[in-house]
């Protein structure tokens, strides 16, 4: 405070007045509004931290949030590793961010849809569910399985090819009920380098089609006639040996397949 003199009228000692509008506003004491420290702050709902905070020791909280337009960034020098634990202090599951992989160790893992909760991805130690959709492999070598897989529908993309390969072993489809192979706007093609065999141990195989062509049969011929088919020959009989084997004998007013059927000697 800064005094000044009296007025001639007051009577009054002139270190004993002072006038507001003089006052030395300096020497006034400020309170200081003890919530926080540095970037901490105490708030209703609770700690606020401002800013990048770092934690050399254990940090024991129940929740942390950012803020509504802000992301939450957790960052270390080596990696960031968040665990839970029961009751007992006993590990119940870990998640890892490293320079070189992201692990998870836990019981059960789950990847559910933001909309509505459903799972999309769990893995747990008997299986692995995918509750997605649609599957899409995109690498150029495909899916690699090392053992069986079963599923009801194998589909490709629309105006894509489906191609199932084992490069140096078997393919093998099982099913109980039956296996279904189909092509509603194309062709079907079965090719091997030696024997494709067409087996039915109780019923029959049954081919339905308004034209079948077994191309490169064998040609026999008559004993009366040259070793080479006739080239105006145009009709011919199908016979075959008794070991199944399928040729062709040149159709005449009978049967000429007993006639032709030196064939089957080199079958």
């Amino acid at each position: 405070m800064t005094a000044t003199s009296a007025p001639p009228w007051s009577g009054a000692p002139a270190h004993l007045l002072h006038h507001p509008a003089a006052a030395d506003t300096s020497h006034v004491p400020c309170i200081p509004l003890l919530d926080g420290m540095g970037n901490l702050r105490v708030t209703k709902k609770g700690i606020r931290l401002e800013g990048i905070s770092e934690f050399l020791l254990p940090l024991y909280v129940k929740e942390i949030h950012s803020r509504k337009d802000s992301p939450l960034v957790l960052q270390s020098d080596r990696n960031v590793t968040v665990n839970a634990r029961n009751h007992m202090g006993q590990l119940t599951g870990q998640l890892t961010v490293g320079a070189d992989a992201v692990e998870a160790q836990c019981k059960r893992f789950e990847v559910r849809a933001s909309e509505d909760g459903r799972v999309l991805f769990s893995a747990d130690e008997d299986e692995i569910t995918i509750g997605a959709e649609k599957l899409k492999v995109t690498g150029t070598e495909g899916a690699v399985f090392g053992h069986s897989v079963e599923t009801p529908h194998i589909r490709a993309e629309p105006s894509q090819d489906l191609r199932l390969e084992s490069p140096t072993r078997s393919l093998i489809m099982e099913a109980p009920r039956g296996v279904q192979v189909r092509a509603a706007a194309g062709d079907f093609k079965a090719t091997c380098r030696k024997e494709l065999h067409l087996q039915s141990t109780e019923g029959e195989i049954f081919l339905n089609a308004d034209t079948i062509r077994l191309g490169n049969l064998p040609t026999g011929s008559f004993s009366s006639a040259p070793s080479s088919p006739n080239p105006r020959q145009t009709v011919y009989e199908l016979c075959a040996c008794p070991n199944g084997k399928l040729y062709l004998s040149p159709a005449g007013v009978g049967s000429t397949c007993q006639f032709s059927s030196s064939i089957c000697l080199w079958s």
